[in-house]
Formats: structure tokens, sequence, C-alpha cells
């Protein structure tokens, strides 16, 4: 099976780095920027207030509850956008048998979590803002979403659990990327692996791309951990 795996993607090469090169693209709009811009008519730039991230969180604290509202939805509308963009390109022009339904599953399955990464790495480091973006935590719980809900409602419920606890949203974040590929893992091997038909490279495949995106988010927090240890880390206090 892994064998068959790698002939479809040496076979489909092509497919996947034009999947990844508009991920990347789609990715690389930063709506926290765009939205900043145009709330304070082009004279600030996000990367510039509060904490000089351009996520979701600095927007919040920075500029507002709305603008924040707007970046959180754009953030998370463009990865699933280029996902499921990812997962269209592959399934209408990728050359595999189709005959297995469950494997053509867990293949175009593969092709999202693939797709999301270079959103995720777009969201952060944008061809267009000088490869100075966020740190993608909204990216990746979109991806969670289009790509397995089951790993997403885990995520979310760890994220939920510590921000509510010490209302600091990078301690959310940061746990939620910790345990994102246990929550993989979890799902695809337990629910699908065990329980529905045994497909191990997914599982592995799954696992993996899940543990890029969760060492990738905290490597993206150092800062945050940094004030976490020192005690001076900020709660969430939003403007009006």
């Amino acid at each position: 099976m892994a064998q068959k795996l790698l002939e479809i993607f040496s076979t489909n090469w092509y497919l996947l780095l034009i999947a990844a090169g508009i991920a990347y693209l789609i990715g690389s709009i930063n709506p926290a920027v765009i939205v900043t811009k145009i709330v304070t008519k082009g004279k600030v730039d996000i990367r510039e207030m509060g904490s000089g991230n351009a996520g979701f969180t600095n927007v919040l604290r920075s500029v507002g509850k709305v603008p924040a509202i707007i970046t959180i939805v754009c953030d998370a509308l463009k990865c699933i956008l280029a996902v499921f963009i990812a997962y269209f390109i592959f399934l209408w022009f990728g050359s595999f048998p189709r005959d297995d339904e469950w494997f053509t599953r867990c293949l175009l399955t593969c092709v999202k979590y693939f797709a999301g990464v270079f959103c995720i790495l777009g969201h952060s480091f944008p061809l267009y803002f000088h490869f100075k973006g966020g740190k993608g935590i909204v990216t990746a719980a979109a991806l969670m979403l289009a790509a397995d809900w089951r790993a997403f409602l885990m995520i979310l419920g760890t994220f939920l659990i510590f921000f509510l606890i010490s209302k600091i949203v990078s301690l959310g974040s940061i746990a939620g990327s910790i345990m994102y590929a246990p929550s993989t893992f979890i799902s695809t091997f337990v629910f699908d692996h065990l329980l529905t038909q045994p497909c191990l490279w997914y599982v592995l495949i799954t696992t993996c791309c899940s543990l890029i995106v969760g060492v990738f988010a905290i490597v993206m927090h150092k800062e945050n951990i940094k004030r976490l240890i020192r005690g001076e880390e900020k709660k969430i206090r939003a403007k009006k």
C-alpha cells in the first residue's frame, strides 16, 4: 500500500506542486494587515502595534472587536479555500485508482493536510507583506476543521480549557498546538484504522503533517512562551 501511495504522489507531483503554490499564495493574503489598514485609513500597520503580530489577538487588543471578528473569519476561510482547491485539483485531474472509495478518501484527506501546511506557511511568511505575518493558529484551526472535525473538536476543547482558566490566548494556542499531533493520531488510528478499515499510511501522513503544524506553531510562539515563563503575558482585553 505504501508503495502504491508513493507511485501516486510521484505520478502526480506537478498537481501537488500546483496545490502547494496556490495554498501558499492564498495563505499570504493577511486579513489582519488589510483590515487594520482599512480601519485606520492606511495610517497604521498592525505589525507596528501591540505585540507586532499580524493576527487575530493583536487586532482584538489594538484595533477592536469588529476588525478582529473579520480577521478571524477571513483567516479561517482562506485556509478552507486553499484546502478544498487542492482537494478538487487532485480529485479532478489526479491519476490514481478510483475503484476503492476508502482509499480515495484517505488519499484526498492527505492532500488537504499537505495544502494546509503551505497555507499556514503563507500566513506566517506572506509573499505580499515582506514575509512578516501571523502565527497561524486560526489558519491551523481551519485546517483541522476542514481535514478532520474529530481532531478539531479535541483541540478546541483543549484551547477553551486553558483559555477560560487563564484568559491568555497564547497559552490556549500553545496547549492546542502540543495536542494537535496526538489528537490527529487518536482520531485516525482509533476511529479509522482500527474501527473502519486498516490504513496505516494514512495515519502516519496525517499525524506527521499535524506534528509539523504543531511544532511550527509552538516555535512561532517562542516570545509568548518567554513571557509566560516570566509571568508577563497579557490577558485578553479587547477594545470596544
